[in-house]
């Protein structure tokens, strides 16, 4: 049986490794520099939440979000990520977290909630349009990383 929750600092491990196992399924592991310290300090500083998946005992899926605000909507939760493990995938186990995700993005009282999607990720795409998810393809994305 799988359980949802919210995620606690004792999950953030568990958490750290689904992370690095997307950024090698997006193949930029070179990308994924935080480190599982980096985690802590920002969990307690209440940047970030998460949701899990469990089963018997083990962190399986999950969903790190944060609050931000759009200035057009008003509250708005960003799904930074959403991963379950590879062998856990086509279970319903991915939906069970997004309908989690949702229900606390409602419980907050956010307008929206936004994430993104690579485009060559057909099995992601293919499920947020099930959502009814708009797939926005006008915007591009800018960054500026900070590393040393």
């Amino acid at each position: 049986m799988t359980t949802i929750r919210k995620g606690t600092r004792d999950d953030l491990p568990a958490v750290h490794a689904l992370v690095r196992e997307l950024a090698i399924y997006e193949k930029a592991e070179h990308e994924f520099i935080a480190t599982l310290e980096d985690y802590y300090a920002d969990y307690e500083a209440g940047i970030f939440q998460t949701i899990v998946a469990e089963r018997e005992g083990e962190v399986i899926g999950m969903a790190l979000y944060y609050m931000t605000y759009s200035t057009w909507k008003g509250r708005m939760l960003y799904l930074e990520d959403f991963v379950v493990r590879e062998s856990y995938r086509r279970q319903g186990i991915g939906q069970l977290i997004f309908d989690a995700y949702l229900a606390e993005a409602q419980a907050l009282g956010c307008q929206l909630t936004k994430w993104q999607v690579l485009d060559w990720n057909r099995p992601a795409v293919r499920f947020y349009e099930k959502q009814s998810a708009t797939i926005e393809k006008e915007w591009w994305n800018g960054k500026i990383s900070f590393q040393s």
